[in-house]
């Protein structure tokens, strides 16, 4: 008899950067709009469902849409209601997820700008693919 095994692959089409602060997200997304002229805005809080047959864990989440390049931000807390979205990153405060982004000098040009806000520790850039729960970043 002949099997056959499908392999399932997730599609991570989004950059990541990890940002570690010791301030609380709105003071933070305040700061990032400030210095870096976005326009984050306060929306739903994400609903994941880390653990299967447990309630949902919700975490803080702030959108902003690039017109011009069709990019989304999503900037993410890592800390939820009852769990971590990442939990092998728990020194990691907030992500910054970015979709539809394809200029990697816009990108490094972002990072070091985030680095330059004083009140933030690191703003580093994650590869997803090595994240081991990376489907808590999927919506």
């Amino acid at each position: 008899m002949n099997r056959k095994i499908l392999k399932f692959e997730i599609d991570l089409d989004f950059v990541l950067i990890a940002v570690t602060t010791p301030l609380k997200d709105y003071r933070i997304c305040y700061l990032i709009n400030k210095y870096l002229n976005f326009n984050l805005a306060k929306t739903d809080d994400l609903k994941v469902e880390i653990h299967p047959n447990t309630e949902a864990v919700f975490f803080s989440m702030y959108t902003y849409h690039w017109e011009d390049s069709d990019t989304d931000f999503f900037f993410i807390a890592n800390k939820g209601s009852d769990g971590y979205l990442i939990p092998e990153m728990r020194k990691t405060d907030y992500f910054l997820m970015i979709k539809n982004y394809i200029d990697e000098d816009e990108l490094d040009n972002l990072v070091s700008s985030l680095n330059r806000i004083a009140e933030i520790v690191a703003a580093v850039k994650i590869d997803p693919k090595k994240i081991k729960s990376r489907e808590n970043l999927l919506f």
